[in-house]
């Protein structure tokens, strides 16, 4: 399944998020995939697309950066996914 991760940087902001992350990495627990990911030009928030069978692996990994960001978790699919899913009833 795929998700569409949503973060707000909390104060401090993003330095201490890409701080963290360039000295101790993303700390993405197995089982949970990074895909890509977007930045708004102020750095205030952070869009990711992250992939895993198991919802619950966000929990470990929110866990380690909620000091850090707010998150929001949305399941998505792909257009080509909706696609053909909403095919049969148009």
């Amino acid at each position: 399944m795929l998700y569409m991760v949503v973060e707000k940087f909390k104060t401090p902001g993003a330095l201490e998020v890409y701080r963290r992350a360039r000295d101790e990495g993303r700390n993405i627990p197995d089982g949970l995939e990074y895909v890509s990911s977007w930045v708004d030009l102020d750095f205030n928030r952070c869009w990711q697309l992250m992939r895993a069978d198991d919802i619950g692996l966000f929990d470990q990994w929110i866990a380690l950066w909620s000091d850090l960001v707010e998150f929001e978790i949305i399941p998505v699919r792909t257009s080509a996914e909706a696609t053909a899913e909403i095919a049969p009833r148009l």
